[in-house]
């Protein structure tokens, strides 16, 4: 495979690419199904955090809808949650995260100039500090990552 240079690829797998999927691929391919893997893996990452949270009895005080008398205390973690939260709540959800996707989650979102990596979605806005990093502490960060 032309990509068994690319970050990421370590011991002890090295390239892994069971499903074939850059088979044939060009840069542009390999950098948009690695914006995605970083993108999904992000993702991933909060889910666990927010249903650990949950599983572990620690909810937001007050109500979740003050019209039908539910409280956070009221939901249930992980899958169960979708069948008490009102209908309402559900749409607020996905607008929120389509809003994120479409305008923020981006390499570029909202004017700035694209990250210096695929998966630096600062957007000129957001450092905690990744500027103070030399070359190699940021891309041993970065690997680490994937």
């Amino acid at each position: 495979a032309a990509f068994e240079n690319e970050l990421g690829v370590q011991p002890p797998l090295g390239f892994f690419d069971p499903l074939g999927l850059l088979e044939d691929a060009d840069q542009e391919r390999f950098d948009r199904l690695r914006y995605v893997e970083i993108k999904h893996g992000r993702v991933a990452m909060l889910a666990i955090a927010g249903y650990l949270t949950t599983a572990a009895g620690i909810r937001l005080p007050g109500n979740i809808s003050n019209s039908e008398g539910i409280s956070f205390a009221d939901v249930p973690a992980g899958f169960e949650a979708l069948k008490n939260v009102p209908g309402a709540g559900l749409f607020q959800l996905f607008a929120f995260i389509g809003f994120l996707e479409t305008f923020v989650m981006k390499d570029s979102a909202n004017g700035a100039e694209a990250g210096e990596f695929i998966g630096d979605f600062r957007n000129g806005a957001i450092d905690f500090g990744w500027e103070t990093f030399d070359e190699e502490t940021k891309l041993q960060k970065r690997a680490i990552e994937l």
